[in-house]
């Protein structure tokens, strides 16, 4: 009887040590973001073709993230070189033997599927760069921070040339976000923003392609070119300004439904979002977002372990630009660089590599979170 009674006890332990914590807040949030996307895709998209794929590629990047919730928390900093490199491989065959599309050359065609390795930079970046800065105790010094932006600049000039501005921007913002929490001294902040002011007339001149340096300039007048480059900003907006406080209804979007808005279901589904919704429906969405990056950089803070807290912060943080820039693109503050709204807009590529980034945080908040005993001495 006494054994009976004690067996419970021991597997629970056992199953204690096995599998770690999950925060419950992070899953139920991501979950509802997903379950948003395929309502507002079953109105935006032509066919329900479209929201049965979305599910497909929900239901697999849930599986995805299961599969990285079973890798130990130790191993990932172990990987991290591996994931790295395996990335730089990946966009140079991008480079030789990629698919076009649009005028791009962004996908790799593996048979069953294309994939888009830049998804995968906007992970391994940060990983690798704070894995190098962790190797050692002390803050990033001159060296080592040179070091750090070779390692960004790597994948993100491949991912530049081929062409793809918005996910190059991304992914360099994901190192740099890693690079600062590692500690990087005011001083060298300083340096690198006047070296950046510097270089940016030389980046605008040889390092994007004409197209882009149009988008650029139609930002700031589309009506110069209303059925040309300020096309898509000008659709846009009047799909955001003529939701209202509540909008137009489900389905009832004139931009979206009658075709004037494109790239409904992928860049601009933000529009969609404001015009059927209206203000109601996107701070309910922002709320979401809002609530899932505070999570998410809060538990960071309680980690007991250098690399994961700054993998973890960049994670969320990267997660907060990706929406910062998209909803500043389709409303007219930023440039159009073609990049999807997280979580929402229809794609796989982009779903996977965010979700295995949640998988990974997730992981390490369960692996290095601190105990109540280790925050009291801490």
């Amino acid at each position: 009887m006494a054994m009976d009674e004690v067996r419970p006890r021991s597997t629970w332990k056992i199953l204690q040590s096995a599998i770690f914590y999950i925060d419950w807040w992070l899953i139920l949030l991501l979950a509802l973001l997903m379950g948003f996307s395929l309502v507002i895709l079953n109105s935006a998209a032509e066919s329900g073709g479209t929201v049965l794929r979305q599910a497909i590629r929900f239901a697999a990047a849930w599986g995805l993230f299961g599969l990285f919730l079973c890798l130990p928390a130790g191993k990932i900093r172990q990987i991290t070189p591996v994931v790295y490199a395996f990335t730089l491989i990946l966009l140079l065959l991008v480079l030789l033997m990629g698919s076009h599309a649009g005028g791009a050359q962004r996908w790799l065609n593996i048979g069953i599927a294309r994939i888009q390795p830049s998804e995968l930079a906007k992970l391994s970046v940060p990983m690798m760069v704070a894995w190098y800065l962790t190797r050692q105790a002390r803050p990033p010094n001159l060296f080592t921070v040179l070091i750090s932006l070779v390692i960004i600049s790597v994948p993100a000039y491949m991912i530049l040339d081929q062409p793809d501005l918005g996910t190059a921007l991304l992914v360099t913002a994901s190192g740099i976000i890693a690079l600062f929490l590692a500690g990087l001294p005011w001083w060298l902040i300083g340096v690198g923003a006047v070296m950046a002011a510097i270089a940016l007339p030389l980046f605008w001149m040889f390092g994007i392609k004409a197209y882009q340096r149009e988008r650029v300039l139609t930002l700031f007048n589309p009506e110069a070119d209303p059925f040309g480059a300020g096309y898509h900003i000008i659709q846009s907006q009047i799909a955001i300004g003529s939701g209202g406080v509540f909008g137009k209804g489900y389905g009832e979007g004139t931009q979206s439904q009658l075709s004037f808005l494109p790239e409904s279901t992928t860049d601009f589904v933000f529009s969609v979002i404001a015009e059927e919704l209206g203000l109601f429906g996107v701070s309910l969405l922002l709320l979401a977002y809002l609530l899932l990056i505070l999570r998410g950089l809060y538990l960071s803070t309680r980690l007991n372990n250098r690399f994961a807290r700054i993998l973890v912060a960049a994670i969320f943080l990267s997660f907060f630009i990706n929406i910062f820039v998209n909803i500043g693109m389709v409303s007219g503050f930023l440039p159009v660089v073609g990049l999807p709204l997280a979580l929402i807009s229809y794609g796989g590529s982009s779903v996977l590599s965010l979700m295995a980034g949640f998988a990974i945080a997730v992981n390490l908040i369960g692996g290095y979170k601190q105990s109540p005993k280790q925050e009291h001495f801490s």
